[in-house]
């Protein structure tokens, strides 16, 4: 039942029980008090005409007491429910006169998406258009929701984005895309209907569960998209580094050398000079793997790169090169020595992460409300004796994907106070409390919303995946004996897209070297390089 017609009928049975409450009291205490009894129905026309106003008073004056009392409180009674009734009928009526109806199609525009549906997620969606000055069409079923979103100054139509009809008058022959972010089973409905209207449209949706993806791709959806899984995956980034660091056997990463990641900060010595001039490697006796800017990993990273704030340095070297590189920085260094993370939360999100932090060296822990595969300890994760089973105090990260963003709140207070140390990656699935966990002592947040419309709009346009590249980097330890006596050195080894990080010469680990040593003194190299790169090392020097 619509919400007005609900109030209307509540209204209704208001006034009649009233009506019947105040008729009976009204004949009593006529008959027992005044001792002028008379008919029920004249009690009633008595009670109407003082709900009405009008008050003819043919049974005036009252001599006792309760009577004059109880005509007060009727006549009271009867003021009430007439305001009330203002508000009920006459307010709604005079608001629909004065509003003005969402439209119920859009032709003149080209080029543009199809939104079906507005969530959270399709509103970080369009802000991602408005940034790329992409138009949209917004396709909403309730018509209240549609009025004020047209009254907001969105581009809505009102209409069942189920309905082919309804598609093509939001202009479906001449966009580029459809977006369908209802109810997982309303989306499948939208994309039949979609490659009813335009056959060749791109069909993009969203799925709260992972495992109704076949079902869409069935009803023909090109891209089907979980941002709770890849949300997960997302944050395992953050745990290590952008890239997943395969260390092989032999390699030690601990008291001669360290793979770590550091951030350019603003106002830092580092902040804004190419890498060139910048020379890190001579100034500081380390060896930089890698650069990430904007998203993208550049293995052995060009001179003219730019180190602009938030840019993130993948580097080996001895710890105490790397200190002074991490005063440069103005950043904290986060190690890629084995790690231990807690996840708290096994859901999807949960899940992607764990199965995403299995392919690297980390130590996981897994914390969940239920009891389940893959669990490793039930409880709830605001109870310090749970994160205390679950090792929070000697972890160094801890993973949240919790349903409940005022849980994650309380959580993240508990284990900040448990362990000062810990580095805490949160997953929000309002924006609004995005900056309440930032307070709570988060370090790092990511908005389920905004992944979704990034998600959404790089799947869209073709975009690079910015949120779940993986760029694999193998650490592994080369022996010389391979180089057959020549004098390779590191700047022949780059040429297969490698960096030699150390030098292990008679039981010593050294990695402040010169580009042009030999190594054909020493007894093997550490290199890292991707999967390919480290193939054609071992294809040529091998």
């Amino acid at each position: 039942m619509p919400r007005d017609t609900r109030r209307i009928v509540y209204y209704l049975g208001a006034v009649a029980a009233t009506t019947v409450l105040f008729t009976l009291l009204y004949n009593l205490g006529m008959a027992t008090l005044e001792h002028r009894p008379q008919p029920i129905y004249q009690s009633l026309e008595v009670v109407v005409q003082t709900f009405t106003t009008t008050g003819y008073g043919e049974d005036a004056p009252w001599q006792t007491p309760q009577m004059n009392v109880l005509m007060i409180v009727m006549q009271l009674a009867g003021i009430g429910l007439i305001l009330t009734a203002v508000d009920v009928f006459a307010v709604p009526w005079i608001r629909n006169a004065l509003s003005v109806d969402p439209p119920v199609e859009r032709r003149d525009v080209t080029d543009h998406v199809v939104i079906c549906g507005h969530s959270p997620r399709s509103e970080s969606f369009i802000e991602e258009l408005d940034a790329r000055d992409v138009d949209y069409v917004l396709v909403e079923a309730d018509h209240d929701t549609a009025i004020d979103l047209h009254d907001a100054g969105y581009d809505v139509i009102h209409g069942n984005p189920e309905s082919a009809t309804v598609l093509d008058r939001a202009g479906i022959g001449s966009a580029t895309a459809v977006v369908a972010d209802v109810a997982d089973d309303t989306n499948a409905s939208i994309v039949l209907a979609a490659r009813d209207a335009a056959p060749d449209i791109h069909v993009v949706t969203l799925v709260e569960d992972a495992t109704s993806e076949p079902y869409h791709r069935a009803a023909g959806a090109d891209d089907v998209l979980s941002p709770r899984q890849l949300l997960g995956e997302s944050l395992t980034r953050r745990v290590a580094t952008a890239v997943s660091a395969a260390v092989q056997e032999g390699v030690t990463l601990g008291e001669a050398f360290e793979l770590v990641e550091l951030s350019v900060q603003e106002g830092s010595r580092l902040d804004r000079r190419s890498y060139g001039s910048a020379r890190i490697d001579e100034r500081f006796g380390v060896n930089v793997v890698g650069i990430r800017t904007d998203g993208e990993f550049e293995l052995s990273p060009s001179p003219g790169t730019r180190l602009e704030p938030g840019t993130t340095l993948l580097v080996a070297g001895a710890p105490e090169r790397l200190q002074d590189l991490q005063e440069a920085a103005g950043s904290r260094i986060r190690s890629l020595a084995p790690q231990d993370v807690v996840i708290a939360g096994y859901g999807q999100a949960g899940s992607a992460a764990h199965e995403t932090l299995q392919e690297t060296n980390s130590r996981v822990t897994v914390l969940d409300i239920e009891e389940k595969a893959g669990v490793d300890v039930v409880g709830d994760a605001r109870d310090p004796a749970v994160l205390r089973d679950a090792g929070i105090e000697d972890a160094s990260v801890l993973l949240l994907t919790l349903a409940d963003d005022t849980v994650a709140i309380f959580t993240t207070l508990i284990a900040r106070e448990l362990n000062p140390e810990l580095e805490i990656l949160v997953r929000a699935n309002e924006r609004e409390d995005t900056e309440k966990l930032s307070q709570a002592g988060a370090d790092y947040v990511q908005s389920l919303a905004t992944v979704s419309g990034r998600m959404m709009a790089s799947t869209v346009f073709g975009d690079e995946e910015v949120l779940a590249y993986d760029t694999r980097i193998q650490i592994m330890k080369q022996s010389t004996d391979a180089f057959d006596g020549d004098a390779i050195t590191a700047a022949d080894i780059r040429e297969t897209g490698c960096t030699v990080i150390a030098v292990v010469s008679d039981g010593e680990t050294v990695t402040d070297f010169d580009a042009d040593r030999s190594f054909a003194d020493a007894d093997a190299v550490i290199v890292a390089g991707e999967d390919d790169d480290i193939t054609a090392l071992e294809e040529r020097f091998g």
